[in-house]
Formats: structure tokens, sequence, C-alpha cells
């Protein structure tokens, strides 16, 4: 026959028994923990992405919809930077290169947006976004004309595009021109030698026949407030979803074992 266990190795197994389960559960609520509070933190993140893009619009509405113009001197007010502001003025664009912002999609495809540097009669340089014009698949750069002369313009002015995580550069072209992924203002200012360039850019009235392709909409090429809403409903879901998960894997009821019957042996028979 088998040999009885001891009631010392009994109590023994059971006790590490418990001991293993504690540490499992430990494990379980501290991973769950981790994941709700990473889960909210970028649920709240997008909430306020969310307030902080209506803002705008709602700024930028209010500028668009008064048209006061101002003159193109409140461009380089450093206390103004991230405002919107409707200005007009007289001036003329600089014989410098033209810096073509890369990878800007409309309507599907995708293209350029071409900036030329701007000296006002009443202010310091600023970049103009004369608008968008599309490249093939060669990536053969289009060529961007400087208007000659005195001209009138007026338009919106915004901070430059959101760089992100792009790395600043400008990327020489043969016709002179400047290729950037991104609007880095202290980049420019060096690359075409205009250590007052403006720190904002003046985004082109659609109505003016000078120019290329064009709108001022606010947030192009970037997610609007309702996805952000959107992004933020499904982190806190994933977070209530981890939650629960946890609970229902803490408090499920577990079967109850079957004590285990010792086996018979029977006795071979000579």
């Amino acid at each position: 026959m088998a040999p009885a266990r001891r009631p010392g190795a009994i109590i023994a197994a059971h006790v590490r028994g418990r001991v293993t389960s504690g540490h499992s559960r430990l494990l379980l609520w501290s991973l769950a923990l981790l994941c709700c509070v990473g889960f909210t933190w970028l649920g709240f993140w997008q909430l306020a992405r969310m307030h902080e893009k209506q803002a705008m619009l709602a700024a930028a509405h209010a500028v668009l919809v008064q048209r006061v113009a101002q003159p193109f001197g409140v461009a380089a007010d450093p206390h103004r930077v991230g405002a919107y502001d409707w200005a007009a003025g007289e001036g003329h664009f600089l014989d410098a290169p033209a810096v073509l912002l890369d990878n800007q999609a409309k309507d599907g495809r995708i293209g350029v947006h071409a900036y030329r540097a701007f000296q006002p009669a009443d202010g310091v340089p600023l970049l103009v976004d004369l608008g968008w014009l599309p490249i093939g698949g060669d990536r053969r750069m289009p060529g961007i004309p400087r208007p000659a002369g005195a001209v009138r313009i007026a338009g919106l002015l915004t901070a430059p595009p959101s760089a992100g995580l792009a790395r600043a550069v400008a990327m020489p072209q043969l016709d002179g021109s400047l290729l950037t992924i991104t609007v880095s203002i202290p980049l420019l200012r060096r690359a075409l030698r205009l250590p007052t360039l403006a720190p904002r850019v003046l985004r082109l009235d659609p109505g003016l026949p000078l120019g290329y392709a064009r709108n001022l909409e606010i947030l192009p090429n970037t997610l609007p407030p309702e996805r952000h809403l959107g992004y933020a409903v499904q982190w806190f879901g994933l977070a209530l979803t981890v939650l629960v998960t946890a609970l229902f894997l803490t408090f499920r009821r577990r079967p109850a074992r079957k004590p285990a019957v010792p086996k018979r042996v029977t006795p071979r028979t000579p």
C-alpha cells in the first residue's frame, strides 16, 4: 500500500499553496493598478488636447469673423506667439530662397506648402504661406517664383505648423529652395540669413490672386477635437476593463477540490 502522508507534510503543502496564491494575487493587482493608472492618464491627456484644440478653433473663428486688420508689426510680438491675428499691409517679397514644407496632404494627394519671406513696410520680415502644390512620384519639387515689386497682402497670423517629433533640417534643392519637414523659425533664421524673422507666419487670404491652393483651416493634417474625445473614451474604457477583469479573477468562485482517494493495492496471489 502507498505510504500515508504525514499531517505535517499536509499542513506545509496547504501553507505553501496559500502563500503562492497570495503572491499571485498581489502581482495581479499590481499589474492591474499600473495599467489602470496609465490608461486613465492617457484618457485625461486626450481630453486636455481636445479642450486645447477647441480653444484654438474658437479663437481663430472669432478673428476670421471680425477680420479687424492689424499691422504686420504684431507678428513679432513675443507675447502673442500662440495667438491669432488678422493682419494686412504693404511690402515686398525678399530675394531669399523659398521654403517648401514637405508631406502635406490635400484631397488625398501629397504635396508641399510653399513659403516665402516677406518684408512689410511696418515690421520685421515674416514667412508667408503661399499655398499648397502637388508633387509627382519622381519627387521633383515645384519652382516658386518670387512675386516682384510692392504688393499689398492680408491673412491670418498663426504659429508655425507643429513640429511634433520631427528633426528641424532644411535641405537645399537644385533651384536654391529649402526643403523641410517642419517650419522651425530658429533654423530658418539662420538658413535665410534673417535674424529678425518673426516667430509667427502669415496664412495668406484665399481671396487674393497671389499664391496657390490654400484655405484657412486651423488644424490641417492633424486630429480634430472629436477624435481626441473618442480616444479618451477608449482609454477610459480600457482602464475600466482591466479593473473589472482583476475583480473577476480575484473574487470568482473556485470549484472545491475533491479529497484524494488513496488507491487500493491489490495483493498479488502467489
